[in-house]
């Protein structure tokens, strides 16, 4: 097995979830979005651990990440997030996957799909309540709604909409979402009076999971908080949210190797040593996931000291700063990032980035290890 690993921390999930599930209520549903390989985290091991631990749903964008999860035998109802491709419809169809609709041209394809295959396929409508990215105007909603409902083919099994500032905590930034919100919850009331049923109403990603509680609806979507994160770490309704990091980056050091005084290290020669030290070569680069842009800007651990990286970050390597005389000795085991040292979110604002796309950004050639 390669020296470069991600571990995942199982019992940082399972609490995260009841963490979760205690601040939505035992009578809402918890959407999991499990897409993007769960985050990074491995989306067969963790939709096992989600389910388990009392998740009800489980979210991906495509087709192909949803038929992973059926094809391994998770048998949970499945909502895919991102339009799909009509001729992913029949394998929507066939595996009894939930995609999202807000067009009726997709929707009288849908509809098609599933009279082919002789069997009832239940969609959520997607309003566009303000991000402007997928879902119908809700002027529209309720005829669209009532063509779902009048189809023979069709189970409209949910509303949705999704919020783009949520995880803001400036005054303008709240005020669009509950702008969106009161778009939102006018096109849910509207699809009502037309005498449909809207299904399980939904809206709250992380964000306004954590600071909108009247966005919760029938079903919150808790996407980055399962994985240990939070926008901002604030205490909400007077009680402080935990939730914790569930990812660490995790490698060796392979190589020790003496570098003498004015000798550059790696690519582009712009680390310089300054004075005799040793260098640690650790087989973790840019091609397993770790930002390039951390070259000469971050550090590791090793036997509980912390170590810079010296020089340009390379695909499959980097090189950190030992010092004169290092504690540190070859085979050690070297934190990149983790729940107990620089988290994600950490390596994230060191790079302008945010912590979704730390965590999805590990290489599939690193392999997940899951501990209890």
């Amino acid at each position: 097995m390669r020296a470069t690993q991600a571990i995942i921390y199982t019992k940082n999930l399972l609490e995260n979830v009841r963490e979760a599930r205690k601040r939505a209520g035992e009578n809402r549903k918890i959407c999991v979005p499990v897409k993007a390989d769960a985050y990074g985290h491995g989306a067969l091991a963790v939709s096992r651990i989600v389910l388990e631990a009392g998740a009800d749903i489980l979210a991906v964008a495509d087709t192909d990440e949803a038929n992973e999860l059926r094809n391994s035998g998770i048998a949970a109802p499945i909502l895919l997030l991102s339009q799909i491709m009509p001729e992913e419809l029949p394998s929507a169809v066939s595996q009894e996957l939930v995609p999202m609709v807000s067009d009726a041209a997709f929707i009288e394809e849908a509809a098609v799909a599933a009279k082919h295959l002789n069997k009832q396929l239940t969609v959520h409508l997607k309003i566009d309540s303000g991000l402007r990215r997928l879902g119908c105007r809700a002027d529209d909603a309720h005829l669209l709604a009532g063509k779902i409902a009048e189809s023979r083919w069709l189970c409209l099994g949910g509303v949705a909409t999704h919020l783009s500032v949520s995880d803001s905590l400036d005054p303008s930034d709240i005020a669009y979402t509950k702008e969106q919100l009161r778009v939102f919850c006018g096109a849910v009331e509207n699809i009502k009076k037309a005498g449909v049923d809207p299904g399980i109403v939904h809206a709250a990603n992380s964000g306004a999971f954590l600071f909108h509680p009247d966005a919760y609806f029938d079903m919150v979507r808790p996407g980055i908080f399962i994985y240990g994160y939070l926008p901002d770490e604030v205490a909400i309704n007077g009680a402080e949210l935990s939730v914790k990091p569930v990812m660490e980056l995790q490698s060796k050091l392979a190589v020790i190797k003496k570098v003498k005084k004015g000798e550059a290290v790696s690519y582009g020669r712009t680390w310089v040593a300054a004075e005799d030290t040793f260098i640690g070569v650790i087989p973790a680069g840019y091609g397993d996931g770790l930002p390039r842009r951390l070259s000469n800007d971050h550090q590791v651990l090793i036997r509980g000291k912390t170590y810079p990286i010296a020089g340009r970050i390379c695909m499959d390597q980097c090189m950190v700063d030992l010092g004169r005389e290092p504690d540190a000795q070859r085979w050690d085991e070297v934190t990149i990032f983790g729940p107990d040292f620089i988290t994600a979110a950490g390596v994230a604002k060191k790079t302008g980035t945010i912590p979704y796309e730390i965590t999805c950004g590990i290489n599939k050639r690193v392999p997940r290890i899951y501990l209890p």
